[in-house]
């Protein structure tokens, strides 16, 4: 199947992300949200970085213009009814989700894909909520959406070739790369391994083995990552790390998985890092 116009379902940052490079792409896009404010964010916050890219001689009014021309922001999830392609990126609870798939189930044109940007979740359980789970699969961006080469395209039980194969064309057409995640494991690839080394660099501290500074200068300088897993963690939110580790946990059923006392401390105090204004592993909120 072509895909020409997406949905995307939550106007968070994920959600914004991924609306924007798709425009920015070609494709007609409707972004969705039940509340008026988050769309009315969404849409600043689209053209606030292409005001700062125009400043910076990266952008153009023109682009500028017709990529927000594409898109069409809206509180009628029957908005959906005829794109190509469904984006679902609301918070990392699976009734949500699988309230809003039922919902968009009824909504769509038969031959409509429904994915999911999930991070952790089985796409498997979450196609339960949809008549047609061959045409169901994990489209999982990273953050930011604009930025992040990767998509890892995430097998159902039941998803079909046919649909990772229109998927992986989608891919490319926005100038990302994809990797398939051909078994529905939880935390997929990158999250599986990304969080693991989470709460080793937790319990490195824990044990007074390096600072926090430490720790990240020696990921950075040692292992050349962009950010080390403290600052890391600050950025995307610890609470979505605590959340994520405690999925896997429960999933897995091993203790490799359990948060650290150190990330529940964090967590407890408040200190979810930038969305927290910049108080989290690091205090950056007087910089």
């Amino acid at each position: 199947m072509e895909i020409k116009k997406v949905g995307v379902v939550g106007s968070g940052a994920m959600g914004t992300g991924i609306a924007h490079v798709s425009a920015q792409s070609g494709y007609e896009v409707v972004v969705y949200d039940i509340a008026e404010a988050a769309i009315g964010r969404s849409r600043d916050n689209i053209a606030s970085l292409f005001d700062k890219s125009i400043q910076k001689g990266k952008a153009t009014e023109e682009l500028k213009a017709e990529t927000l021309g594409r898109m069409t922001f809206t509180t009628d999830i029957n908005d959906m009814k005829d794109v190509d392609l469904v984006i679902e990126a609301v918070v990392e609870n699976l009734e949500l989700k699988q309230k809003v798939f039922n919902q968009l189930d009824s909504i769509v044109k038969p031959d409509a894909i429904l994915a999911s940007n999930t991070s952790t979740m089985s796409i498997t359980k979450l196609a339960t909520s949809v008549k047609r789970p061959e045409a169901f699969a994990g489209v999982h961006f990273f953050n930011p959406a604009q930025v992040m080469r990767l998509v890892e395209l995430i097998r159902g039980y039941y998803t079909s070739d046919e649909t990772i194969k229109s998927l992986q064309d989608y891919v490319r057409a926005i100038g990302k790369e994809s990797v398939e995640v051909r078994k529905d494991v939880p935390g997929f690839v990158v999250n599986r391994l990304m969080l693991i080394q989470f709460k080793e660099a937790q319990l490195v501290y824990e044990e007074g083995i390096a600072s926090l500074e430490d720790i990240d200068k020696a990921m950075t300088l040692g292992l050349n990552h962009p950010m080390g897993p403290f600052t890391l963690m600050d950025f995307t939110g610890l609470d979505i790390s605590y959340d994520s580790l405690v999925y896997l946990h429960n999933e897995f059923g091993q203790d490799k998985w359990a948060p650290p006392v150190s990330l529940k401390r964090m967590i407890n105090a408040g200190r979810l890092g930038k969305k927290t204004g910049g108080k989290g592993w690091f205090d950056t909120s007087k910089k």
